[in-house]
């Protein structure tokens, strides 16, 4: 069993297709399926209960692809201390960050780290925090950036900037002409959410459920501009939470900013603290927080 061998119950165990996981591993399906009937042998366990319809991974597949994760990580990293040792601000770069930060900071971060590491390819790769938490873990992804606090010690957290919350609502909303708000003032109103899995969702919640707003249940957003737009229309009532740095169309919206201790969010840089590229991701950081201002 060789490293060749783990790459593919890898490529297997993560589609649970034969014919996909071959096509990935760029080998014949039969080949690939020899492969993983050598390692079964080898083994004796068997690793995926098959049929015509379907493929699982038995319960011994599953514990031996833990491992072989691991394995696949480790060998990541060797190659990354090579690549780091010929030069650490080269290779590939894969950066993630969430639907309701990514399209605000990505044009002002990246430039910034292209001027700092011109030599990088820079991936962006845009998903919600649980999603870019797991690809962090398997080293899929090389660093994120996350609403803080991020709570699990094999990782590295630089809190890069602090984004304060508006109160967002329509012209003829009965708030509208307020200069600011409390976070009292909330209370018996209707506030529109993102939907589930959503980080900005869950710090609103929070808001809400500290004083007393109530969530509006008939339509859950998928977007800030969806929040936007429904917020915007006529006689809609509604309300939302809306960061800082996505507070734009103030001709449509009033952004009412909050009085006394203003709900916000923190955003930091997050990556695992086994990366090879750590003092490299550090000259990062602080090219992101030049960038910021």
């Amino acid at each position: 069993m060789n490293l060749r061998d783990l790459h593919y119950l890898l490529a297997v165990a993560d589609g649970l297709n034969f014919k996909r996981a071959a096509e990935a591993c760029h080998v014949s399906q039969p080949t690939l399926s020899m492969q993983i009937k050598k390692m079964e042998d080898y083994l004796g366990v068997r690793l995926f209960e098959r049929t015509n319809k379907s493929v699982m991974l038995t319960d011994a597949g599953r514990r031996i692809v833990e491992v072989a994760r691991r394995i696949a990580q480790d060998e990541g990293h060797i190659h990354a201390i090579a690549t780091m040792l010929r030069d650490p601000a080269t290779g590939e770069f894969r950066l993630g960050a969430f639907p309701t930060l990514a399209s605000y900071v990505f044009p002002v971060y990246v430039p910034a780290i292209v001027k700092a590491f011109p030599k990088l390819r820079l991936l962006l790769i845009e998903d919600k925090t649980h999603v870019l938490m797991e690809k962090l873990n398997a080293g899929k992804i090389d660093a994120a950036l996350l609403a803080l606090p991020v709570e699990d010690s094999a990782f590295e957290v630089v809190p890069l900037f602090e984004d304060p919350f508006f109160l967002a609502v329509g012209h003829d909303h009965p708030l509208a002409k307020r200069k600011s708000v409390r976070t009292d003032d909330l209370t018996g109103h209707k506030l529109l959410l993102l939907d589930e899995g959503h980080c900005l969702r869950d710090q609103a919640l929070a808001v809400c459920r500290a004083r007393g707003a109530e969530e509006e249940q008939s339509f859950r957003a998928t977007s800030l501009e969806t929040l936007r737009l429904m917020v915007q229309a006529p006689q809609s009532g509604l309300m939302t939470l809306m960061p800082a740095i996505a507070a734009s169309g103030a001709d449509w919206l009033r952004y009412i900013p909050f009085a006394g201790k203003t709900p916000s969010r923190t955003i930091g840089l997050v990556w695992r603290k086994a990366d090879a590229r750590g003092d490299m991701i550090g000259v990062m950081v602080k090219a992101l927080k030049a960038a910021q201002g």
